[in-house]
């Protein structure tokens, strides 16, 4: 019995493990969708530590699969938690621990890359972009397929602060191949360091938790998996739209083994590009010998803001896409020798 005056925290009833709902649903990992089954409840408790105190708190959990980090949730005294699963075979053992536990449980059928989250957190938990995050968090051990799609999505919706994030801050607590993760938070210079790298840190504090050795999970993948958290900074690194900065960084390291020159040239048209990359990198004041690595977020944000002036002044360079033009290079030799070919026809005819 509770003592006096205090809350009784809340516990699952007795339930099947969860190696037994996989054996009572007869569910497999099906390797095409990357699925890994995460059995050992320590680790599943782990992670959701990780995402700090979650008594009263309204979780989405994304992918729960078989539901071993559900429970772990589900013991931490959350409000409410909203599941959202792809795979149908998982929903009966999902059913099965929302039965025990009334109330607190939604079960959503639908593949998160398209799920609209603006309105799935009651209203009264909005809180304001300067204030502290919300009382709302996003916990997935995601499967490699999707997670850096997911989290580019997400992290465009931080920096237009929608989806998931109208409600404010919203902390996220995800899982990645242990190499991906790496990225998120690798410095300037470091092998790692890439695109991910600059759009997580220009948006978020990135923590790069634990690791998970492969061998946890069922059936074991290849390599080990980390535990990361984000937390949306209430000013970004670089104050321009997302579109603009994810084409300035995605051309940067397009080149990776290159001289940075290299890669911005790709922001502009064949006519006029070493000019105009010239003008940029003298304005940005950005060496141009130093490899894509090696840039600070000071000089992308350098970079991205001159590049917004130039796109100012001339609106034609955001549109233009240099795989376009070289895609339609390499077809003007094959449209010239199809017109040649219908000519001598027409001649041979004549």
């Amino acid at each position: 019995m509770a003592a006096p005056g205090k809350v009784a925290a809340f516990r699952l009833p007795p339930l099947p493990t969860v190696g037994d709902i996989i054996k009572l649903f007869r569910l497999k990992a099906q390797k095409q969708l990357s699925q890994n089954f995460l059995l050992d409840l320590r680790l599943t408790d782990k992670i959701v530590r990780q995402a700090g105190e979650l008594k009263n708190a309204h979780v989405c959990e994304v992918g729960p699969g078989p539901g071993g980090i559900t429970r772990s949730i589900l013991s931490a005294g959350v409000e409410q938690l909203l599941l959202i699963e792809k795979d149908a075979r998982f929903i009966p053992g999902l059913q099965m621990l929302s039965e025990a536990a009334p109330g607190k449980v939604r079960i959503v059928h639908g593949d998160i890359l398209t799920y609209k989250m603006e309105k799935v957190f009651p209203k009264h938990l909005k809180k304001n972009w300067e204030d502290e995050p919300p009382n709302i968090h996003i916990i997935g051990n995601l499967p490699f397929s999707v997670s850096t799609p997911l989290i580019i999505k997400w992290l465009e919706n931080v920096s237009k602060k929608d989806g998931p994030f109208i409600y404010g801050r919203t902390q996220m607590t995800l899982t990645f191949q242990k190499e991906v993760a790496e990225r998120f938070t690798a410095n300037p210079g470091g092998k790692q360091r890439s695109r991910l790298s600059i759009m997580s840190q220009h948006l978020c504090t990135v923590e790069n938790c634990f690791i998970i050795p492969g061998q946890a999970f069922v059936p074991k993948p290849e390599v080990d998996v980390a535990v990361v958290h984000f937390t949306p900074l209430v000013q970004p690194k670089i104050q321009q739209p997302f579109e603009l900065v994810e084409k300035v960084v995605k051309s940067v390291f397009q080149f990776r083994r290159k001289y940075c020159f290299r890669g911005i040239g790709t922001l502009f048209p064949e006519s006029g590009r070493l000019k105009r990359t010239e003008e940029l990198m003298m304005t940005a004041n950005v060496d141009p010998t130093l490899r894509p690595f090696q840039l600070s977020m000071s000089q992308f944000r350098s970079l991205c803001d001159t590049y917004r002036k130039m796109c100012d002044e001339d609106p034609s360079l955001f549109v233009y896409n240099y795989r376009e033009e070289l895609k339609q290079k390499k077809m003007r030799p094959l449209l010239k020798s199809t017109s040649q070919l219908e000519q001598t026809e027409e001649e041979n005819e004549l």
